[in-house]
């Protein structure tokens, strides 16, 4: 008995396994058609998907800046940022996340939003694969396509047609400075009017885009 249920559970594994990588390899080329937090959000759906070449690289580095600096150093986790939040996590208060943009694209495309050690593993798995397959390049494109930039609305492309009225391929450093910095709350952080610390915050990470290219931040992206 214990034997057969050994044997059922590695056959389950294995072929979560032969899936994963599949659907990984198949979203290598592929974009993603749609994502279960998207099938999930009450409001809809407004997505337009867009080549990585046609999203303003002001964008890019507004992410990078605002969300994961070491993006194209590290290898889809930052230890040293895990620690800190769980460090802070341990002193109370609200909970704060350490996760990369590889963890981030991960979770949005094979996954659900919200926690638990569960969801926490698999997005591991998944997070180990696109950086293996996919690379950083098409990381970020996915991550700019799927990333949820207002309600009911998903992708670069639809944010900047819905907050700005053009295409995202002319964001201005502003622009896509006020919309990276709505990203970790999109349902609640103005983008077009923001106010008090939201407009600061979006300043800064303003600033930061020189940073990142002059830097090179960007490199693993732009080579």
């Amino acid at each position: 008995m214990i034997r057969r249920i050994f044997l059922i559970l590695f056959k389950l594994i294995a072929l979560f396994v032969v899936l994963s990588l599949l659907l990984t390899v198949v979203y290598r080329f592929v974009p993603v058609p749609v994502t279960a937090t998207m099938l999930m959000d009450e409001n809809g759906i407004t997505k337009d998907w867009e080549p990585l070449e046609e999203i303003d690289p002001n964008l890019v580095r507004a992410v990078i800046g605002a969300e994961d600096s070491k993006f194209c150093s590290h290898d889809g986790f930052d230890t040293e940022a895990i620690a800190s939040a769980m460090a802070r996590n341990a002193q109370g208060g609200r909970i704060r996340g350490g996760s990369t943009i590889s963890q981030q694209t991960a979770k949005n495309v094979f996954l659900w939003q919200g926690g638990g050690y569960f969801r926490k593993g698999l997005e591991a798995w998944f997070t180990f694969l696109i950086e293996q397959i996919w690379g950083k390049r098409r990381i970020m494109e996915v991550y700019l396509n799927v990333a949820e930039t207002g309600i009911g609305t998903y992708g670069a492309e639809a944010g900047a047609q819905r907050y700005f009225q053009h295409s995202a391929d002319t964001l201005s450093r502003s622009e896509a400075a006020r919309m990276a910095a709505a990203l970790p709350l999109p349902k609640e952080r103005s983008v077009v009017n923001p106010g008090g610390w939201l407009r600061r915050h979006g300043n800064t990470i303003s600033a930061r885009i020189n940073v990142v290219a002059n830097e090179g931040l960007d490199a693993c992206v732009y080579r």
